[in-house]
């Protein structure tokens, strides 16, 4: 409302401007002489202006154009016509640009919205990866999140980095496993194991086990399963935990591994293990109640199944571990879908997760 009275003053002096130069110069040179005369009497008198608004500042600077304001400056300092021209300036352009960037179709915005209801320990990286790999759709990160529901920002402290390891992952990830526990708990209070295996280089999870009582023995032929008998891997990471004993490292020695025992305290050595870990349990085990031992086996296996095969991961480029050989190379296609497909969702671990693709519409 005071916007519109703003501008229908502003149009008003333009009018009045318009009309003024339609009248002769020797009777607009008398008003002005008058009008000076008046301020002249108003500043004897030591009288206090009122303070100008912003549509009389508008008006002030536009008509400071056509002649030498500074000589015809009273009631105000230069300073201050200046500092309003500056004022319109940053009016002006805040209006120019209010347009900014065009939205993206609102079939997508519904899309992310449904993504990130469905799938509630999903963050943006993580749709944008789905939205680009399973759907051709090329957006940002910072895009979806802008139409994800907004939550408390995380704590930014993290592990600490080592860079002589992060070297050595590097170099020779394509030849690295690495193993680590994490620990479940079931409706009845018992505490399971969790044994979890995995390939660097393409962060595929090989195997992923539980039991009641993890034991070297049990450890070692789970790793025995675990590794081919072809194998190509040259070593195999793990903590200072009892379970990995003495003899269980020999054992592995003799398959043609070479133990890597990080230091102790320091999980970083680790990493990539240490954040699949934190992948399972924030996508599947906070989400559980485990009611026994093999209810747990059958949750982490369907788990391991979507992880391998489903999941995007961002430091493959995007890309999936195992992708399936029958699925088609999505191709991007900008913002919209691809005509004569629709999005399919399949439901994972009875709707915890989904796995989300395209299907051609039946003619």
């Amino acid at each position: 409302m005071r916007t519109g009275l703003s501008w229908l003053r502003i149009l008003a002096d333009l009018v009045h401007f318009v009309c003024l130069g339609l009248r002769s110069r020797s009777s607009l040179a008398a008003e002005n002489l008058f009008l000076r005369k008046q301020l002249a009497f108003y500043q004897e008198r030591k009288v206090k202006p009122r303070r100008a608004d912003n549509p009389t500042r508008l008006t002030l600077v536009l008509l400071s154009r056509w002649f030498n304001w500074r000589d015809a400056l009273i009631v105000v300092r230069p300073r201050t016509l200046i500092a309003w021209h500056r004022k319109g300036f940053r009016l002006f352009w805040r209006w120019k640009s209010e347009a900014g960037r065009r939205s993206i179709p609102v079939e997508l915005q519904r899309l992310i919205q449904r993504m990130a209801r469905e799938n509630a320990s999903w963050g943006e990286e993580r749709i944008a990866n789905e939205l680009l790999l399973k759907l051709g759709l090329r957006v940002s990160p910072r895009t979806v999140r802008k139409y994800m529901p907004k939550l408390p920002a995380a704590p930014a402290s993290g592990p600490r980095g080592d860079q002589r390891w992060a070297t050595f992952l590097k170099n020779h990830a394509r030849v690295i496993i690495a193993c680590d526990f994490c620990v479940a708990v079931t409706a009845t209070f018992r505490i399971l194991y969790v044994l979890v295996v995995m390939e660097d280089t393409s962060r595929r999870l090989i195997h992923l086990n539980a039991t009641a009582h993890p034991t070297a023995a049990w450890t070692l032929q789970q790793l025995r399963e675990a590794i081919p008998s072809d194998h190509e891997y040259r070593f195999i990471i793990h903590d200072h935990d009892a379970i990995f004993s003495a003899e269980l490292d020999a054992s592995l020695t003799r398959l043609g591994l070479k133990v890597i025992t990080t230091p102790r305290r320091s999980p970083q050595a680790n990493s990539l293990c240490e954040r699949l870990i934190g992948t399972l349990r924030r996508e599947c085990l906070d989400w559980i109640i485990p009611l026994s031992e093999g209810h747990l086996r059958k949750v982490l296996a369907s788990w391991m199944g979507h992880y391998n095969r489903g999941r995007p991961h961002s430091s493959l480029g995007p890309g999936i571990p195992d992708p399936r050989s029958g699925d088609p190379r999505v191709k991007p296609c900008g913002h919209r879908l691809p005509l004569g497909h629709q999005v399919v969702a399949t439901p994972i671990l009875g709707g915890l997760h989904h796995e989300y693709r395209l299907q051609r519409l039946a003619a």
